[in-house]
């Protein structure tokens, strides 16, 4: 074999200049269909807790007849708030399925914040009822941010957000950022703000229930990012046994999901919706739940279009791989 091979290196404002709503919001549409179709494979999560105090996790998969591999390594080291760094962190490793070669190494951060704010947008497309105006979001980071900002993209009859953060009181640059897209409000209590909203997202760490079941009324529906890893959930005991539960990957809702805490409850694959395998009928009282874990092929869809982009545009920086 030739000794030219090459690996590309995308950096962080390289990804930032690259990355698309639009464009994002189409390959994760089409990760969740491949998934569907098993056309792509997703292999078993790892998630571990470090003697660091981090949490460190592998999600893998291929897609075969696009020749696509990889992985993203990626996890939260909270300690590195005290550095004044960004505790998520998240990269992409795209590999030759045919030599098992590195071919693109990618800052996985931004691609995990985008991809996950475009699943939780296709969620509320699809399952949220349309003429849903209010909406109730559990965190005011990175995520939630993502999450609220496609949510006033693609819903747009959201007139009214009710936000709650985790010490109870206003923050002043989420507001900022939102208030002149909606009419936002602080809330301090959060089954108020819950019995009040439409649509209620989820945000946070995944500490424990977030509001009580009493709060929730005919017709909600939830977006769920924080429970990610074994013991995290936002949702109160009883949620799921009285909404038809959708999520991106069965296994995964029940293993690191909110799912692990009612193994029991049935669950729709949001892909399944996609392909047509389920006809999405849903009635004007029920209420629907996503369950947000985050599918490999997520990563994969957009990192393989990054790539291609950058190739397409000479960005990025080429490092001799020889072997």
């Amino acid at each position: 074999m030739p000794d030219d091979a090459q690996l590309l290196l995308l950096d962080a404002q390289t990804v930032e200049q690259l990355l698309e709503p639009a464009a994002v919001f189409e390959a994760v549409k089409r990760a969740f269909a491949l998934h569907s179709l098993r056309e792509g494979r997703v292999f078993p999560v790892v998630r571990e807790r470090l003697h660091t105090g981090g949490v460190f996790g592998i999600k893998s998969g291929d897609v075969p007849a696009a020749n696509l591999l990889g992985f993203k390594a990626a996890g939260f080291w909270p300690s590195n708030r005290q550095a004044g760094k960004e505790p998520h962190q998240a990269t992409i490793l795209l590999l030759d399925p045919g030599t098992g070669r590195p071919l693109c190494l990618i800052d996985g951060n931004a691609v995990t914040t985008a991809r996950t704010g475009a699943a939780g947008a296709l969620g509320l497309t699809l399952l949220a009822q349309p003429t849903s105006a209010s909406l109730c979001i559990f965190g005011t980071g990175t995520q939630a941010r993502i999450q609220l900002s496609l949510a006033l993209r693609h819903m747009t009859g959201i007139e009214q957000v009710r936000y709650l953060t985790v010490d109870g009181q206003p923050d002043g640059t989420f507001e900022r950022a939102f208030g002149h897209l909606c009419a936002l409000a602080h809330a301090r209590d959060a089954d108020t703000a819950v019995s009040s909203s439409d649509i209620v997202v989820t945000a946070t760490p995944g500490g424990g229930p977030l509001f009580s079941l009493e709060a929730v009324r005919a017709g909600t529906h939830f977006n769920c990012v924080g429970a990610d890893t074994k013991g995290k959930r936002e949702l109160p005991e009883g949620l799921l046994r009285r909404s038809r539960l959708y999520c991106d990957d069965r296994e995964q809702s029940r293993s690191i999901g909110e799912g692990q805490w009612d193994a029991e409850s049935p669950s729709i694959e949001l892909g399944d919706i996609l392909t047509g395998k389920v006809r999405l009928a849903r009635q004007p009282g029920e209420i629907t739940v996503f369950d947000m874990t985050g599918l490999a092929l997520q990563d994969l869809a957009v990192a393989e279009m990054l790539w291609q982009q950058a190739a397409a545009r000479g960005l990025g920086k080429i490092v001799p791989w020889p072997w």
